[in-house]
């Protein structure tokens, strides 16, 4: 298998500076890893340095918290298209889920995916945050919506992605759409796990330690 493709190479620190951010494209394209994923403010210019290389750009909305109102998630959406991203990862209103306001999730979740205009959609959960039953009417309601990917983590929250949860995920939506693992993911045994619990994309910050198979610290995103 080709693990570099399997990985969206990440910074999403609010001080990320742009020399940082031309770092991290330089790196994915060295390593031929799925995308760079960055948030907003850097789309245009990361669309602009991986414009020659197979490497794709993805842009967080929403992030980290997801509580902003889905008319905010489309427009950002609709912006970051605009400036060249390939694919879109939004946090849902993970307030409206615990309220059972199922009818909002889903048109928050449709909106995003109306306004990406057939850019790839991936939707974070947040799933430190939810329960069992949460995380499954979570995914049923993203599938419902028209999303590619659910997804576990910001990694700003309390915890990480799971081996369980990534599991349940899958279970859940089983070929209708694909599972992006993320959060505190830092080495290839982590990785590995992920991806053999289902998982069809990693979000990292440490993508070149587990594509070296090496040991690194930090938040993992």
């Amino acid at each position: 298998m080709n693990l570099a493709k399997y990985i969206d190479h990440t910074i999403l620190k609010p001080d990320a500076s742009r020399d940082e951010v031309e770092k991290i494209c330089n790196e994915a394209k060295e390593y031929g890893f799925a995308s760079v994923c960055v948030n907003v403010a850097h789309t245009k210019f990361v669309s602009e340095a991986l414009k020659d290389s197979d490497v794709k750009t993805c842009t967080v909305v929403g992030f980290p918290l997801g509580a902003v109102l889905p008319e905010v998630k489309a427009y950002e959406t609709k912006k970051a298209v605009e400036n060249g991203s390939d694919e879109i990862d939004m946090v849902i209103n993970i307030g409206a889920l615990k309220d059972q306001d199922y009818e909002l999730v889903e048109r928050d979740i449709k909106a995003v995916v109306t306004a990406a205009e057939g850019a790839l959609v991936k939707v974070i959960f947040e799933t430190c945050l939810l329960s069992s039953d949460e995380i499954v009417k979570a995914c049923e309601l993203s599938m419902a919506a028209g999303a590619d990917f659910v997804k576990t983590s910001t990694g700003f929250s309390t915890g990480g992605a799971t081996v369980e949860d990534v599991t349940l995920m899958k279970q859940t939506i089983g070929n209708a759409g694909k599972v992006k693992a993320s959060g505190g993911i830092r080495d290839y045994e982590q990785a590995m796990k992920m991806i053999e619990a289902g998982a069809e994309r990693i979000g990292a910050s440490a993508g070149i330690a587990i594509v070296k198979h090496e040991k690194t610290k930090g938040t993992g995103y």
